[in-house]
């Protein structure tokens, strides 16, 4: 199909028409777009990759996590279309002096170019987001912040530029 012979019209109808067909196959189940195509292309990604353990989507309602594999390791996954990621609340704030209970074995990020085309798939273990966090304030909450030092000391599974 060529979308650029659509008029404005039929192109918006067709957006509605993909939305529509991607919440009947349980791509989209929230009204979070960017983070539920993120996961859905990550769990696909590991299912995808005889190296990987399959992913499943953890049960609706989960805290801290979006997905199981069949070893039962727990992961998060955060998606975002800039170099910050959204925010992990149920974390100790930076003066606690309590140890923040693991809450995952792996954050997986999944970062967006601009027009939602994937551009890459970190994956961090629990001790490297430990280390690589950073608080928010106004959240109330952490975040991280992909740069060069963090790609350096984390698994690239997926880079549009080395695929």
């Amino acid at each position: 199909m060529d979308l650029n012979k659509l008029g404005t019209t039929e192109l918006i109808n067709a957006y509605s028409s993909i939305i529509e067909t991607l919440k009947k196959r349980g791509i989209i189940r929230t009204k979070n777009f960017i983070g539920d195509i993120g996961e859905y292309l990550a769990i696909d990604f590991f299912n995808n990759n005889s190296k990987k353990s399959n992913l499943e989507f953890a049960p609706p309602g989960t805290k801290n996590i979006d997905a199981i594999s069949r070893d039962g390791d727990r992961y998060s996954i955060k998606s975002t279309s800039s170099n910050l990621t959204g925010v992990f609340y149920g974390l100790e704030s930076p003066n606690s002096q309590v140890k923040d209970t693991k809450k995952f074995e792996y954050l997986l990020i999944v970062q967006f170019k601009e027009n939602f085309r994937l551009k890459r798939i970190i994956q961090l273990d629990w001790d490297t987001f430990l280390n690589f966090k950073k608080w928010h304030s106004r959240m109330r909450a952490w975040n991280i912040s992909v740069t060069n030092n963090l790609l350096e000391n984390s698994e690239i599974l997926f880079d549009e530029n080395h695929s």
